[in-house]
């Protein structure tokens, strides 16, 4: 109990004195997600209301498709994207592995198809009198398919926590793309995985402590999203 005391009180110390190599691996981590759903939101957008809005051949397996996607492991997605970037694979010669930028691929492959099925349910729940008024209204499709967004954006900013929230906790996917190795880009789960066997436990709480309270507020955002989308309903 005295050394997980210790360990704590210094965890503590850790954060609030500024320590460089802790802050690093928290920016690393909060940059690197922020970057992939960023890369990812506009398109998946598109893709979702395309799927809510038009009926072409291959609609439904689409839909089904993605939907399966969002069970797909992130190691398994982190395993591709390895043989993708390692010196071997077709990638190879970009020399990306164990680079930041994998680490936002891994993370983009990963958030992508639950970005798309949670905004499809969203847009396909919208009214479709938005998109008849846009159009009436002389609106483009681009106009006309903003307007619509603009109808259900508390589901479409649930969507984007929601996939925020998985990729900021995911480990598996960046620890074997990223490279959980000192003086490589490592974000909050692949060091904490890393500082706990080697028994640096006093980082392990630090970045466990940062990584409950995004966990926590970003429970709170969803919740507090899907409800203004309820009330709005």
């Amino acid at each position: 109990m005295d050394s997980l005391s210790a360990a704590t009180a210094e965890s503590f110390h850790l954060l609030f004195s500024g320590d460089p190599e802790l802050w690093i691996i928290i920016f690393t981590s909060f940059s690197v997600s922020l970057r992939a759903i960023l890369i990812a939101v506009p398109l998946a957008f598109v893709v979702a209301f395309l799927m809510a809005h038009l009926r072409y051949p291959g609609r439904r397996a689409m839909i089904a498709g993605f939907s399966a996607m969002q069970s797909i492991p992130a190691v398994v997605i982190g395993l591709t994207v390895y043989l993708l970037l390692s010196r071997s694979g077709p990638l190879g010669d970009l020399k990306l592995l164990f680079t930041q930028t994998a680490m936002v691929i891994g993370q983009f492959i990963l958030c992508f198809p639950l970005l798309v099925a949670v905004s499809h349910s969203a847009l396909q729940a919208a009214d479709r009198r938005a998109w008849e008024t846009a159009v009436t209204l002389c609106a483009n499709p681009w106009q006309a398919m903003l307007s619509v967004m603009y109808e259900v954006r508390y589901g479409l900013i649930a969507a984007l926590i929601a996939s925020f929230g998985r990729v900021f906790a995911e480990v598996g996917s960046s620890m074997m793309i990223g490279g959980n190795f000192l003086n490589y880009p490592r974000n909050i789960t692949t060091a904490i995985a890393l500082e706990t066997s080697k028994g640096a436990f006093a980082q392990g709480i630090a970045l466990g402590i940062i990584l409950l309270l995004a966990a926590l507020l970003l429970n709170f955002g969803l919740t507090f999203m899907q409800g203004k989308g309820e009330m709005r309903s």
